[in-house]
């Protein structure tokens, strides 16, 4: 916005917009659902939730003081998160436990954003993690991605109305707390069949002694629990 100086920026980030309409709420929960539950669309659509997953590797191996490498994501929908540290320990186990529970509790988060009014915090919040996230990019593919995701909601949040920017968050936080699930369903399937031996299920059993099964069941809890966490504050119940 023309001549906006940055107190007036940083008010408009950190203030409160008013709520969305019932019925707005529900339309994008519906969209949401739509981007999810159908193959043909979940193959472009999971590109975003993978960003999120690999996010959640390379955010808890920082915090957790391991050396973050590069991120890479595919056009299969796939990605690979490197970092370098003990091979074992408590931060390599919450780094590989971080990738599918990071887009179920980003969709929290963002529900709490949004349930307090914070609309424009919410889509600022997203551009900054993406920005982020760019920096440790290492292939094409996954900087086209991550520079279009953040560039809609940049235009989202700087060239459109209220009403507009309520109902992309909306969508946004329902696709998180949904498409959050549906990995875990995949997860599974894979491993039943024996195709997936290097998930990341099946690395934390071999790091903790345990059962890979009870890491794919830790996935569900959170997903199922943030889900319907979140959906109570977007619905306001």
């Amino acid at each position: 916005m023309e001549g906006t100086s940055l107190g007036e920026l940083w008010d408009r980030v950190v203030g409160t917009q008013p709520d969305p309409s019932e019925w707005l709420v529900g339309v994008t929960g519906l969209v949401a659902l739509a981007a999810v539950m159908p193959w043909g669309v979940w193959r472009l659509t999971r590109n975003a939730v993978t960003i999120a997953h690999e996010g959640g590797h390379g955010l808890v191996a920082v915090l957790t003081g391991r050396r973050l490498e590069g991120i890479r994501l595919h056009s299969d929908t796939s990605g690979l998160t490197v970092s370098r540290g003990k091979p074992s320990g408590l931060g390599m186990i919450l780094t590989a436990a971080s990738g599918y529970t990071a887009p179920p509790l980003l969709g929290l988060a963002g529900a709490w954003l949004l349930a307090d009014g914070r609309i424009t915090a919410a889509l600022w919040g997203a551009i900054a993690l993406l920005a982020a996230m760019l920096l440790m990019i290492r292939n094409a593919y996954g900087v086209v991605t991550v520079v279009l995701t953040g560039a809609a909601f940049f235009l989202v949040s700087w060239l459109t109305e209220p009403e507009v920017q309520a109902a992309f968050a909306y969508g946004a936080v329902w696709f998180l707390l949904l498409g959050g699930v549906r990995p875990v369903f995949e997860l599974q399937r894979k491993r039943r069949r024996g195709e997936a031996p290097q998930s990341d299920a099946d690395q934390l059993g071999r790091l903790t002694h345990t059962p890979a099964g009870l890491w794919v069941l830790l996935f569900y809890v959170v997903a199922l629990c943030a889900l319907a966490g979140g959906g109570r504050w977007l619905l306001d119940l």
